[in-house]
């Protein structure tokens, strides 16, 4: 083939050292605008995973990069005067200059042609001129060639919040650091790594506000890296701050991260009678934060892939070979921007987590990709996660007022450590979430009821809860929903709490709701959503809507006296379950309920007082809310349940999420459970492990008042990242709990935690699974090399 790289950057150089070793009778010739061996930049980033895969490509040139890099285990965080480490993260770090020269000299020796100080214009010239059969488009962040073909490739290209600066220093540095100031005008951080034997990357950021309110828009380069230099003095040890962009002119050298996403890679073009295909690699293709490294080992990897792709779809045709290499990569390279923007995202916010103790802010950091879990820094650093539980642990039982137990072993891990809410503590964070089950008779719960609980508060949660109970019949989902608006349905739900209170030292919780225009359907079984064949009630909603178009029962507009006798039921059925000694109250405000009905956009289009605005909106969900919380005991908690997102352009979004949580927070709610969507059919929810927990991650850091995380929290390293970052106070665990009523007491014993408190009744296999569970881990440790520990934390992350 005659292939043709456009841009001289990682991708084009590794891919046609790639394609030239598999075959020297390629013609390859990269076109590069900058003159031979001149690059700008500092110092890259790898991992020992990136290394790895270099030396399986091209084991030559990766032993030349490993002989040239810096390396180094440790990351500091310097923060608020403190300085926390932890260890075993196995980064490298490389010069870009040093990296490229490396891959030049590589293709030199194979036979690439190296064509420099050529500025490509028209790409379509290029090929027609060397009769390429392939056109790599590797020309960086700026590609002429994506732009050019934009129709084709699609990009979505967002600047980003914050103003960031490529400096370098000489002062020397023996870990990754991160190091935080706060001026008056905001906060900046430094993200800093030694690349060769005398030279550090230096990269500062902070938010365009920020930058802007310290003047240094207004400032020259020169006066810009001074304020910097005295800014991050106490690192720098008298050295200065050094800049290779002396060609820039003023602030010029600090710019704005954009993000890169396309959702097609090649576009084919018609040259001389033969289709070409143009194909993005590295930065033309993506881009993934400089707060996780992962630009140039994408790249790198991008030029793996295709070449692979060629090995093993070569025969097939060009077109199979790339429809390979666009449907294998674009699907790993989404998980790494998504680790990247919720990097981003915690930088882009350091503020929203500055009121943290130093201790969590740095964990907070460490996780912030949601790529490092707890498991894997214990893998990496055991001894720094021992003592951070431990920080945890002694925080938490001081918080709930508990002596910190002393029994000479290990801390207990984060989900399992107490928390307090008014007069409730729960022993431990994990809570059964309030699930539907489609099982009361005329809104009386049973004897399923008392079992389906039951077990579950037996099984180590430290709360279980009752789903959504109705206020009124009218107010039920389906008849099978229970209620709590009569007399025999709250000593129904007595015998259940008194159970739980008397065989076990789990709380329980009740979710008061109302269905509004969703209510009058079948069980789910028999037809979700799907209105009853026969015996319908009249809906009510915040508007007159119907939610399965053509389909749906209609729902008229709630009028005021709708709204009083349901606010009277809404009392009603609180009183009635403290009576029946719930320790815990939810209001239901989430998924397309009535009171959501009332919250979202989408579905209230009144025009009265409670319509407009998100004030006005939330008036009846608060007005409620404040009639509850009166007639509920003081001394226990009242959370609220919210659709953090209604996945629906122009519906409820998570900046809407943090204002809704401060009003109810204003109106004396003590927690907000933070869920979201099916407020229309219409949504396109992001799905993936945890994918809830950004919005009770903002709802606590920013409205500052604790929150449940929900949806896809399915193993302890989850609850345990959540729980000690400081994203939520509560993991709340649905299906994994309907598979397992033991699950927190599985989990406890596969992480290893062997303080777990297990009913008496239920010790013997206490016993018999961690014995088991050892067992595996002696065995497997047998069979690979690894400690039992390590194999542990492996086996939860997943590796």
């Amino acid at each position: 083939m005659k292939i043709v790289c456009i841009g001289g950057g990682p991708a084009g150089l590794y891919f046609g050292l790639l394609m030239k070793k598999r075959n020297p009778a390629h013609d390859i010739t990269i076109i590069e605008r900058n003159r031979p061996y001149d690059t700008f930049g500092w110092g890259v980033v790898f991992s020992n995973q990136t290394l790895g895969n270099l030396s399986v490509a091209d084991e030559e040139t990766a032993r030349t990069i490993l002989q040239s890099f810096n390396h180094w285990d440790d990351i500091d965080v310097h923060i608020k005067g403190k300085t926390v480490t932890s260890g075993g993260h196995g980064f490298c770090g490389i010069g870009r200059k040093r990296l490229l020269n490396i891959l030049q000299e590589r293709c030199e020796q194979l036979g690439v042609k190296l064509v420099f100080e050529t500025d490509v214009v028209d790409d379509q010239t290029v090929t027609a001129e060397y009769g390429a059969d392939l056109v790599i488009a590797s020309d960086g962040l700026n590609s002429r060639i994506r732009t050019r073909y934009a129709d084709t490739y699609q990009p979505d290209i967002d600047m980003r919040q914050c103003r960031f600066v490529w400096l370098g220093t000489k002062k020397m540095f023996d870990a990754f650091t991160f190091a935080f100031e706060q001026t008056e005008h905001g906060w900046f951080q430094a993200h800093i790594y030694q690349f060769d034997g005398d030279t550090s990357t230096f990269i500062i950021e902070a938010p365009e506000e920020t930058w802007q309110k310290a003047g240094i828009d207004k400032m020259s380069q020169e006066e810009g890296i001074a304020y910097c230099e005295k800014l991050f003095a106490r690192y720098l040890d008298g050295y200065p701050l050094l800049s290779n962009a002396k060609h820039l002119r003023g602030a010029a050298i600090w710019i704005k991260f954009p993000r890169v996403i396309c959702n097609a890679w090649v576009h084919w073009n018609q040259i001389d009678g033969k289709n070409v295909p143009v194909v993005l690699m590295g930065d033309a293709a993506h881009s993934a934060h400089f707060s996780i490294g992962s630009g140039t080992k994408l790249a790198l990897e991008d030029a793996i892939e295709l070449a692979r792709c060629f090995d093993m779809h070569g025969k097939d045709g060009m077109e199979k070979v790339l429809d390979a290499y666009q449907e294998l990569r674009s699907v790993e390279v989404l998980k790494i921007q998504s680790a990247a923007r919720n990097s981003m995202e915690w930088f882009e916010n350091v503020q929203r987590y500055a009121y943290l103790e130093p201790e969590q802010l740095a964990y907070s950091m460490l996780t912030r990709s949601q790529r490092i879990s707890h498991e894997n820094l214990r893998l990496r650093d055991p001894d720094y996660v021992q003592r951070y539980e431990q920080w945890i642990a002694e925080r938490s039982f001081a918080q709930a007022g508990l002596p910190m137990p002393d029994n000479g072993k290990q801390a207990p891990p984060p989900m399992l450590t107490p928390f307090r809410l008014r007069g409730t503590v729960l022993k431990n964070r994990i809570v059964v979430s309030p699930m539907a089950q489609y099982s009361a008779v005329d809104g009386t719960v049973g004897d399923y009821h008392l079992v389906h609980l039951g077990s579950r508060a037996m099984g180590g949660a430290g709360m279980v809860f009752a789903e959504m109970t109705c206020v009124s019949a009218d107010a039920r989902i389906t008849p099978g929903c229970p209620g709590l608006y009569a007399p025999q349905h709250v000593t129904a739900w007595k015998r259940i709490v008194d159970f739980v209170h008397t065989n076990t030292d789990a709380k329980i919780a009740v979710q008061l709701g109302h269905a509004g225009p969703k209510g009058s359907t079948r069980c789910a079984w028999d037809g979700i959503d799907l209105p009853l064949e026969s015996g319908n009630w009249p809906l009510v909603a915040a508007s007159e809507m119907q939610y399965l178009d053509g389909v749906s029962q209609v729902a008229r507009a709630a009028t005021r006296d709708d709204m009083e006798r349901i606010q009277a039921d809404f009392v009603m059925a609180t009183r009635a379950a403290a009576e029946a000694g719930f320790d815990w109250l939810e209001l239901h405000c989430a998924h397309g309920y009535l009171l959501s009905s009332f919250i979202s956009p989408l579905t209230n289009r009144r025009e009265d007082e409670y319509g407009g605005s998100l004030e006005n909106r939330c008036r009846y969900p608060l007005q409620i809310f404040a009639a509850m919380r009166e007639v509920w005991p003081q001394d226990r908690p009242i959370s609220v349940r919210i659709s953090a997102h209604d996945w629906v352009e122009g519906g409820i979004t998570p900046d809407d999420a943090v204002a809704i949580a401060r009003l109810f927070k204003q109106a004396g709610a003590d927690m907000i459970d933070c869920s979201s969507g099916q407020v229309s059919k219409k949504e396109q929810p992001v799905y993936g492990r945890m994918f809830q927990t950004p919005f009770a991650d903002r709802v606590r850091n920013e409205a500052r008042i604790p929150t449940i995380a929900v949806g896809a929290i399915y193993e302890a390293d989850h609850a345990n990242s959540i729980i000690a970052a400081g994203r939520a106070d509560l993991c709340a665990i649905a299906r994994p709990h309907l598979a397992n009523p033991a699950w927190t007491l599985n989990e406890a014993a596969k992480i290893g935690y062997q303080d777990m408190p297990w009913p008496k009744q239920y010790r013997p296999a206490k016993v018999q699974l961690e014995r088991n569970l050892e067992r595996d881990r002696q065995m497997a440790a047998a069979n690979s090399g690894l400690s039992p520990q390590q194999i542990a934390a492996r086996l939860m992350d997943g590796s």
